[in-house]
């Protein structure tokens, strides 16, 4: 099996094509809170996204905590970090996306070359002190440094993975009374339940840069416990690490939090040993070494074609399909006029052929409804009106049509049709219009509804169309539901902080215009990407 195939699994049948508008490529692996997978951005750049397991996302304290590795990640900026792109903690499931790293884990490179050297492990060790002051710096503790979430990139190492990170001030304690962490690689404070602080993930720089130098855990192995009673209760033993290391790790490794070396000191020190090699752009030869072969990236799932020619009127395309241009719209409109035109005179046709048969047949009743297929191409409020041409005949009591039953008229108007519109998009730059959902919006004024990211949550807002949020079942809404909802409603403005995926909104413009927008896709985490995705309905004067 080759090494790409190792690194880039093709997906399964239980893998979602798509999550969150970013079409999935491959599998990167699996771990205890769910799967990676390669996706890309807009512009083409490999992404990791992580997607929680369905399980886990039911539970509301792992979302809790899932939040905080969000909100954590979006802090960290650093060289030697993956940078967090995009996220939904209320996503169904909850899933973040990061910069993806082309390398191995350092798992991964000691499973198949064994130790590093230690140039490079001076190097790797630099590389994720570094990271550590970026996070330190942010006000971040990782609490699960570890040869897994360390990844060898070309240039120089990245952190990764701040799925139990929490802020400097928080507890040490799961819901449950648990220390947080994995049990090889934990300092005595977090292993002991104590308080854990930027010198907690020190101890574990030491103790993974000690896996790196040796293949195998400094503490040994075996059960949790056994493996946290000797990282309480016994100093490490170093003689069996290379001698240039032994004076660095047995400060990273000091029982006394206060004695350890900071994340500066250690930059400092390896830099120093490592002399002009340490400024390289890409460290020395044997770092590069350990990286193994560059692997190709997969490239980014093309967008899917239709298996038939699309209809010459019919919904918005899906989001990532090619969208219709100005003259496209035009071209539609044209051939939607003309298929009206061409549908009027049909029906007009048709009616008098009826009318001549109910002549011919002496007086008998003829079809009831025949005659509304006139205005079937000129939407509701023709519907509501329609009336023969004036070329029928009358029957003998005076009236127009062939049936026993009234006519439909102004008098008894029929509910305005549902328009639906799938998939239809907001971002800062793209408001949506109720008038017209398939046009792009010149600008936000008007009845056109904006989206903006200026509060905590981000918020919909329009100078003069109003909105509600439901709060019932999802498929609760609907239009009497939307109109009882709305008859009183005078708020331009709809805070999303308490919004989710499936969430309805119900939106009234000034002509009267009533439309349902439930939310598919809602993308809030990252301020300046973020985004709504949803289907919208929409009754035309229906208030």
């Amino acid at each position: 099996m080759s090494h790409a195939t190792e690194v880039f699994q093709p997906l399964q049948a239980d893998d979602p094509p798509v999550v969150a508008g970013y079409r999935l490529a491959a599998r990167l692996g699996a771990g205890g809170m769910g799967r990676v997978y390669l996706s890309h951005t807009r512009g083409g750049r490999p992404l990791a996204i992580k997607v929680v397991r369905p399980e886990l996302a039911d539970d509301p304290g792992f979302r809790r905590r899932f939040d905080r590795e969000i909100k954590a990640a979006r802090k960290v900026r650093g060289a030697y970090t993956a940078e967090l792109i995009d996220a939904d903690a209320d996503g169904v499931p909850p899933w973040l996306a990061t910069l993806y790293v082309p390398g191995p884990s350092l798992t991964e490179a000691v499973a198949r070359r064994g130790p590093l050297p230690v140039p490079a492990v001076l190097w790797l060790m630099a590389g994720v002190a570094e990271a550590l002051q970026a996070i330190h710096g942010a006000g971040v503790v990782h609490r699960d440094l570890k040869p897994s979430n360390v990844l060898l990139a070309a240039d120089g190492p990245r952190v990764i993975d701040f799925g139990i990170a929490l802020a400097a001030d928080g507890t040490s304690y799961t819901a449950t009374g648990g220390t947080i962490g994995t049990p090889s690689f934990m300092a005595p404070e977090q292993a002991s339940g104590g308080e854990v602080t930027s010198a907690t993930d020190v101890f574990a720089l030491g103790q993974t840069a000690a896996f790196a130098a040796l293949g195998r855990p400094l503490y040994g192995e075996g059960s949790a416990v056994n493996v946290l009673y000797r990282i309480v209760h016994s100093a490490p033993d170093l003689s069996s690490l290379p001698e240039p290391l032994r004076p660095l790790l047995a400060r990273c490794l000091a029982a006394d939090p206060a004695q350890r070396a900071t994340s500066a000191e250690v930059v400092q020190w390896c830099r120093q040993r490592l002399g002009a090699d340490g400024h390289a752009g890409g460290g020395p030869a044997v770092w590069r070494d350990i990286t193994g072969p560059d692997v190709a990236v997969p490239a980014p799932v093309p967008d899917p074609t239709p298996v038939s020619p699309q209809p010459l009127i019919g919904p918005q395309p899906p989001f990532g399909w090619p969208q219709p241009g100005p003259e496209e719209r035009k071209a539609r409109r044209r051939r939607a006029a003309l298929i009206t035109a061409a549908g009027a005179a049909g029906g007009a046709l048709l009616v008098t052929a009826l009318a001549w048969s109910v002549m011919d047949a002496q007086g008998r009743r003829g079809h009831r409804g025949d005659a509304g297929a006139t205005t079937s191409a000129t939407g509701p409020a023709a519907r509501s009106s329609a009336s023969l041409p004036a070329s029928a005949p009358r029957s003998s009591s005076g009236t127009s049509g062939t049936s026993d039953s009234p006519h439909p008229s102004a008098a008894s108007p029929r509910e305005p049709r549902a328009e639906p519109h799938p998939l239809r998009w907001l971002d800062a730059t793209h408001p949506l219009s109720i008038k017209d959902p398939d046009s792009e919006p010149k600008n936000g004024q008007g009845d056109v509804v904006r989206f903006g990211c200026r509060t905590a949550g981000c918020e919909l807002e329009s100078d003069t169309a109003v909105f509600v949020q439901l709060f019932g079942k999802p498929g609760d809404g609907t239009l009497d539901t939307c109109r009882l909802m709305l008859r009183s409603e005078k708020n331009h403005r709809l805070p999303l902080a308490a919004a989710a995926n499936g969430t309805e909104i119900c939106v009234k413009d000034s002509s009267g215009d009533i439309a349902l927008f439930v939310i598919g896709t809602k993308s809030t985490a990252v301020p300046d990407i973020a985004f709504l995705q949803g289907d919208l309905t929409v009754w035309r004067a229906a208030s």
